[in-house]
């Protein structure tokens, strides 16, 4: 049975296509840099948006037509949407998807019935990898959906939903390795706080840190070997998020000496929302070895939530490959579409329109970058910039030999610091637009 009769797998029909069913730019097997682009993308369908989301807003329910869903969130139709899942990113000719173990399957009566139902879907999606040639980009675990967890879960006050959350994240650890997954990831959905006044915040780190530890110990005990992976997000739903931003999850990281076992799984709209770019969170994560894995969304500056849309921007795309390319390639990780059609794109075909969007937007800038990192315009540029570091008294600074002393004495003989040259960031803008077409 097909759920998308009128669907032929996308191809690749060139920049001059005008068939919206169809890649203007993404050419799976076109060579940038020496590896396909297959390679360089690693593409990722997200199980969430794409095959459970509704269309609902804080304003109305749910509009999306899906003829294959019978409004229940069973056993049954779980495994049906398995089908409908691997038909869709079969057709897309994306190599991985992702998931919540909620999304996958539904929750029991009591722990033991939600593991049960999860090993029966678990199943069905191991036979569809099988079949397909498609893999698990990250497993990971909802942790903040069910009202169990409304004061967060590894970080709740209540010692007891710390428990199930460590079980429920056991569980989910051993399907994602049981599907071969290539990193698990976590997100602190509701590990933050709304109220200081009713929060230890130094024992919810601490918390935080040893479910953590645990989640590593038992990795290790089972022979699970993929990336560990967090994604920062500043606010929402909490009014402060501990996962808030690169540089705060690097800082909590090496603190509880976590670091040397999770990257980070950097997210677009997450990056704006806590007043970064996206290629500042991404710089930040490379400069230090933590960038592991990337959601591919964009949000609305307008609007001041996290609105998951599909990329578009070329310069953001192209930004984030020129991060990417610099350290040459994204690992274990790839660019998960964490992203949603509008509520008024409520037909089915709407997901294939969006999908092929964002890839395409990808593969071109992955071309403009390497267009850009060829003609070294950025790299020449930087080094000239900073040349007083690599000769002399920037040389003993950078290497330890310089001391408050030995600066006083060699700016006491030259008697001023040499003149500063300028940043020429409108010509450098200016080169960028050069190569956006």
């Amino acid at each position: 049975m097909s759920f998308f009769p009128e669907i032929s797998k996308i191809k690749y029909e060139g920049a001059d296509s005008k068939n919206p069913l169809a890649f203007r730019h993404y050419n799976p097997d076109e060579v940038v840099e020496g590896k396909t682009m297959k390679e360089h993308l690693r593409f990722a369908v997200c199980y969430w948006h794409t095959f459970r989301g509704t269309g609902s807003d804080p304003f109305g329910p749910g509009c999306a037509v899906r003829p294959w869903e019978d409004g229940t969130d069973s056993l049954e139709m779980a495994l049906k949407r398995v089908d409908v899942a691997f038909e869709f990113i079969e057709k897309l000719d994306v190599p991985f998807y992702c998931f919540h173990d909620r999304d996958v399957s539904p929750e029991g009566k009591n722990l033991a019935e939600t593991n049960k139902n999860l090993d029966a879907v678990a199943a069905k999606l191991k036979a569809a990898q099988a079949r397909t040639g498609i893999k698990l980009l990250w497993g990971t675990a909802n942790l903040f959906s069910n009202p169990r967890f409304v004061h967060g879960a590894s970080t709740s006050c209540n010692a007891d939903v710390f428990a199930y959350a460590g079980a429920q994240v056991k569980k989910a650890l051993e399907v994602t390795k049981e599907l071969g997954g290539e990193n698990y990831v976590f997100w602190g959905g509701r590990e933050g706080y709304m109220n200081l006044l009713n929060t230890n915040l130094r024992r919810e780190f601490d918390h935080l840190a040893k479910f953590l530890h645990m989640a590593v110990d038992y990795a290790k005990k089972i022979g699970f070997t993929g990336q560990f992976l967090i994604e920062p997000k500043p606010k929402e739903p909490t009014t402060h998020q501990y996962d808030s931003d690169c540089a705060a999850c690097t800082a909590f990281l090496k603190t509880y000496d976590l670091d040397k076992y999770f990257k980070l799984n950097i997210e677009t709209n997450h990056a704006t929302l806590a007043g970064h770019t996206m290629y500042h969170e991404l710089t930040y994560a490379s400069s230090y070895g933590m960038l592991g894995s990337i959601d591919a969304n964009r949000g609305d500056l307008l609007l001041g939530w996290d609105t998951d849309q599909f990329p578009t921007n070329l310069y953001e795309t192209a930004q984030v490959m020129l991060v990417v390319l610099g350290q040459k390639g994204i690992g274990s990780g790839g660019l998960n579409f964490d992203a949603k059609v509008r509520r008024e794109s409520f037909e089915p075909v709407d997901l294939f329109h969006a999908h092929i969007g964002g890839m395409d937007a990808f593969a071109h800038g992955l071309k403009i970058a390497a267009a850009i990192r060829k003609d070294g315009v950025l790299n020449d540029f930087v080094k000239t910039r900073y040349a007083t570091w690599d000769t002399g008294v920037g040389a003993e600074i950078e290497s330890g030999k310089a001391t408050f002393e030995t600066l006083e004495k060699y700016m006491l003989a030259k008697g001023e610091a040499d003149k500063n040259v300028s940043g020429r960031q409108e010509m450098l803008e200016n080169i960028i637009n050069r190569y956006m077409k």
